[in-house]
């Protein structure tokens, strides 16, 4: 049998059987002594349980055919730098001398688990306490480079996108015109963001809040599955909530605070954001678009399917592109909080 072709064929997951992460698990020298409890992930599948030792560990499956065996290694090794220089991070453990395994035609990584609560977002406090542990992380990440993760480009993520959504059925058909009159000037001023001409640097990807865990009153880094290259910004503007533009602006001016105080910031990137902003909404419709026949998905986003939705996205774009004709927020300097 050709692994490979398996791999890419097994979308669902549906051949991962408990018996099967038994074995795999028991192939690497663990053998959990409870049931495996499914954790909160969608791409790829994520379970919890503990030993004999009482000890927990999280193995995680990666979904096939996403990343190559270079690119999860190079998120291990990623993790492996930041705990070495004391950046609370959580890396997988190496069993039998390797962090990555293979299984039939899986591939998995157990990680101890980690507890913590998450952050309260908006909190200026915190923000700067995130602002700080995100300079100690681009510290380290500025000290080498990735070879085969993906670099954050306008072009893929826009063109990707659109591809898949302009083939997805679930955009109802009465609302294919509106959709597509406000989506298709988005991406136009999208794909005109030049992302090249700013500093490029190690990234966490997708640093937002539901990645971050406070725990023993430190802030832990979860979950670098994202892992790429790009500006700093990245790890930045979705700690941003709510839209009022004078809030988000406080907000930023707490993150930076503590960033500068390990790595310089380049004020000139705050152009970036509402770009960003504009990738992650049109990036996101389009990973449900193309996840959608994986019936997990169909269980945890219902309303992807639902007319209302839609119409909802039509508006956030219309929004989106409006933000993009505002000046971006300016960082204001010597702030006193």
């Amino acid at each position: 049998m050709n692994n490979s072709t398996t791999a890419a064929s097994d979308f669902s997951f549906t051949g991962l059987t408990p018996d099967l992460i038994a074995n795999a698990l028991a192939s690497v020298g663990v053998d959990p002594s409870s049931g495996l409890l499914a954790l909160n992930s969608y791409e790829n599948r994520v379970y919890q349980f503990m030993t004999d030792d009482r000890q927990r560990y999280v193995a995680k499956f990666y979904r096939p055919a996403r990343w190559s065996d270079a690119q999860i290694h190079e998120e291990h090794s990623f993790t492996a730098e930041l705990q070495a220089e004391e950046v609370p991070a959580v890396a997988p453990l190496a069993l039998a001398g390797e962090t990555l395994h293979h299984y039939d035609w899986y591939r998995f990584s157990v990680f101890p688990s980690v507890g913590g609560r998450a952050v309260e977002p908006g909190d200026l406090d915190q923000l700067e306490r995130i602002g700080r542990q995100i300079g100690r992380l681009h510290a380290v990440a500025q000290q080498g480079e990735f070879k085969h993760r993906q670099q954050l480009r306008a072009d893929w993520l826009v063109n990707e996108s659109l591809a898949t959504l302009k083939q997805t059925p679930l955009l109802p058909d009465n609302l294919q015109q509106a959709f597509w009159a406000i989506a298709e000037p988005l991406s136009e001023q999208l794909l005109a963001v030049d992302l090249s001409r700013f500093a490029q640097q190690r990234l966490h990807g997708d640093c937002h809040l539901g990645n971050l865990l406070l725990r023993d009153d430190e802030l832990t880094f979860v979950d670098f599955d994202d892992a790429m290259t790009g500006p700093a910004i990245q790890d930045l503007w979705m700690l941003l909530a709510g839209d009022d533009r004078q809030q988000r602006l406080l907000q930023l001016d707490a993150l930076v605070s503590g960033y500068e105080e390990f790595c310089e910031f380049d004020a000139n990137e705050t152009v970036l954001i509402e770009p960003l902003r504009g990738f992650r909404i049109l990036h996101y419709m389009a990973w449900l678009a193309r996840r959608w026949q994986d019936s997990a998905f169909q269980r945890a986003f219902p309303w992807f399917a639902e007319q209302r939705y839609w119409e909802q996205q039509v508006l956030t774009l219309k929004e989106q592109l409006a933000a993009m004709q505002e000046a971006p927020l300016e960082l204001r300097p010597n702030f006193n909080y």
